[in-house]
């Protein structure tokens, strides 16, 4: 005897529990994982607030990066509850998750009720193909993808660092992008700054990194900052961005940076390369340490020489670039564990990884303090980090 597809959903219903969109309701926002397993174009068009997208034609692929937690409450729903409910048995009975419902009536009886709904931001089908990967991956998806558009980053420095650095943003779509640089390009530069090319040499580098990036991607918007950072421009540059980039290659910018960023409260992906050897922290004001609880004093200027002076692998700014990068975007769209509190050291000639961890100081001269407890007279008041670095004699 062949049982009708009608059949078979009532049949499968009756295996599952299903839950009211009154009920529903009460649980956004509470722990509870909400999935859309509706086609994306049904999703662009409207969804439940906080839910996330997994069509069903995914489900055993992609369910795992939405609810890593089989013993988490899942609520699934669909237009109208049966592909929810052929969900909800999969989910149980195959894939072992312990608590799964299916919404009744699903979106349609949602939407019906006057029940609040989100409808994304549409993307243009260029985007769509562009950022078609991301969209694949369930801790990207639609909404960090418009979370990267949405981001304000800042590098300091178009050099080694900041070339790979800035491309790879670029190329994921991160809206904006500040460059802080008042250098040009410079033959010796193309060794390893991969962002400029021979026929710009004598261009300033803000410039030819803004050709390099619009040509990548021309969603990106680019500000350019031709100048020297300083103690009198700092706070008004790094002012409204999301995050920085530090770039740097001096000690005098980096603490004059830590110092900014942390009164403003705006987290710094931090990197630093010489030889064949580099690390990278994540220094997030008031969630970890900052700059100066792991290096309190610079340390003299005969013990910190410049790559100017010592040389660089060509290829290490690039790796060292393309992981600032990746901690970036995991900050923007919120996935997986920033190095924050961590420090990782790179060498590259024996290929291994370091990784310390590093506490708040209590008694770090600048994080100790809230920022509101600063007055308004010493808001971008530095010392005169030049001569604090400087050698003696």
């Amino acid at each position: 005897m062949t049982v009708s597809g009608a059949e078979y959903v009532r049949q499968i219903k009756s295996q599952i529990d299903e839950v009211d969109p009154s009920e529903v309701s009460q649980l956004l926002g509470n722990g509870v994982a909400i999935i859309d397993v509706r086609e994306r174009d049904e999703w662009d068009l409207g969804h439940l607030p906080g839910a996330k997208h997994v069509p069903r034609g995914h489900l055993e692929s992609r369910i795992d990066g939405a609810v890593p937690d089989r013993e988490q409450r899942v609520v699934l729903y669909c237009a109208s509850g049966n592909r929810s409910a052929l969900a909800a048995h999969t989910l149980r009975q195959e894939l072992g998750f312990s608590h799964v419902e299916s919404m009744t009536g699903g979106y349609t009886l949602w939407k019906d009720r006057g029940y609040a709904v989100e409808v994304p931001r549409t993307f243009t089908p260029e985007q769509r193909e562009r950022y078609s990967r991301h969209f694949l991956l369930p801790e990207v998806g639609t909404e960090g993808q418009q979370k990267l558009l949405d981001a304000k980053v800042l590098l300091l420095g178009a050099g080694g660092l900041g070339a790979p650095t800035a491309l790879y943003l670029a190329a994921a779509g991160v809206g904006t992008l500040g460059i802080v640089d008042d250098d040009v390009v410079d033959i010796s530069n193309l060794q390893r700054q991969v962002i400029h090319t021979t026929d710009r040499v004598g261009m300033p580098k803000v410039d030819s990194a803004e050709q390099q990036i619009k040509a990548l991607n021309p969603d990106v918007h680019v500000v350019k900052y031709q100048t020297r950072l300083d103690a009198s421009n700092i706070m008004e540059i790094i002012e409204g961005y999301d995050i920085v980039v530090d770039g740097v290659d001096n000690f005098p910018t980096r603490y004059l940076l830590n110092d900014a960023s942390v009164r403003r409260r705006i987290p710094v992906v931090s990197a630093a390369i010489l030889g064949f050897e580099g690390q990278l922290s994540v220094f997030a004001p008031y969630e970890g340490p900052c700059y100066r609880c792991l290096f309190r004093q610079p340390p003299p200027a005969e013990l910190a020489p410049s790559c100017g002076a010592n040389g660089v692998l060509g290829v290490l700014p690039g790796t060292m670039g393309m992981l600032q990068a990746t901690e970036v975007i995991k900050l923007i769209i919120g996935a997986g564990d920033p190095l924050i509190g961590r420090l990782l050291m790179y060498d590259a000639l024996s290929a291994t990884t370091t990784e310390l961890r590093v506490r708040r100081d209590p008694e770090c001269p600048i994080c100790s303090r809230e920022p509101e407890a600063i007055s308004d007279e010493e808001m971008g008041v530095f010392p005169d980090y030049d001569a604090f670095c400087a050698a003696a004699g």
